[in-house]
């Protein structure tokens, strides 16, 4: 990693604050980890509210159920996605109301979908549909090219009009915002006709070659380029996860100045295996199911 891409040192990494209703004086309120700070006016941070913190502890908690996790989960993916909706632009827009008076309002300029990065980025997918009725949702995966080890796009299904929409990209973790060029040490490995064994499958990629390989936010950017080449502007698009690495967002902010990214929290750093660290609790491998894709290849989602 280049030095300019580099989180500035300053930057006080998992911070604690006083965390309660504001009508509590602070000595009675309880201190909590929240999110390090981002200096990239691209990224954006939720709120680091009560409710927000105390969903991240669920999905963190080794002891939530599978349930429990991927209904937290949801809950976070629609806050993320709330705030993603007021980062598009608006115009004018008045209408009249049951009693005849007209109000002065505003409407959404244009059309928006949504594009998910396969598979974790369709554990997204509920949230997106339940704040936009009747949303387009196209799909992007990534695969690596074993002859440059580099990713390469495998499949793409997005609308035709991809171009002149505002597109909110969903992925759930964004590690070093780089390519790796190979998989981690450690990482799990399955072949595509068996099944998916307990691992943290929600942020890595499953191929047929017997491999599991994560990007580690390499397919994110991969999938903006591509996003590009089908005519969307990198101003139109919104780049939501939920669990970033400061590595990773400012490599991501930089490479992409003009993407907006929204996430729930920015986490401590990266291990030496490049993990977000403190790695979240992983019972999206339980939560998961495999689905037939295409050739044999198969897609992860909720169950």
């Amino acid at each position: 990693m280049s030095k300019q891409s580099q989180p500035d040192d300053t930057t006080q990494r998992a911070p604690s604050d006083h965390l309660g209703p504001d009508y509590k004086p602070t000595d009675q309120k309880p201190t909590a980890t929240v999110s390090t700070k981002v200096a990239h006016e691209n990224v954006t941070v939720l709120p680091q509210t009560p409710q927000l913190i105390a969903l991240l502890t669920m999905i963190r908690d080794k002891s939530t159920n599978r349930a429990d996790f991927i209904f937290y989960s949801n809950r976070i993916n629609r806050l993320l996605v709330e705030e993603a909706l007021n980062h598009l632009p608006v115009h004018p827009h008045t209408v009249t109301t049951p009693v005849g008076r007209p109000y002065a309002g505003v409407a959404f300029e244009g059309k928006i979908c949504g594009v998910s990065i396969m598979r974790a980025g369709e554990a997204m997918e509920q949230a997106l549909r339940e704040c936009c009725r009747s949303v387009r949702i196209g799909k992007i995966l990534i695969q690596r090219d074993e002859e440059t080890s580099k990713p390469r796009l495998f499949y793409d299904k997005l609308p035709e009009d991809v171009g002149e929409r505002w597109v909110l990209l969903l992925d759930p973790m964004l590690a070093t915002g780089a390519y790796l060029s190979s998989p981690p040490e450690g990482c799990i490995r399955a072949c595509a006709t068996q099944e998916i064994q307990a691992a943290a499958v929600c942020w890595w990629e499953y191929w047929a070659d017997e491999t599991l390989l994560m990007f580690a936010g390499g397919s994110a950017l991969m999938a903006v380029d591509v996003l590009r080449s089908k005519g969307v502007p990198e101003s139109r698009i919104c780049f939501l996860n939920l669990i970033a690495s400061p590595e990773g967002a400012a490599n991501f902010a930089q490479k992409f100045p003009k993407v907006r990214i929204v996430t729930a929290f920015v986490d401590e750093g990266l291990n030496e295996k490049k993990y977000v660290f403190p790695l979240p609790h992983p019972p999206f491998a339980t939560a998961a199911r495999t689905l037939d894709l295409v050739d044999g290849y198969k897609q992860v989602r909720f169950a």
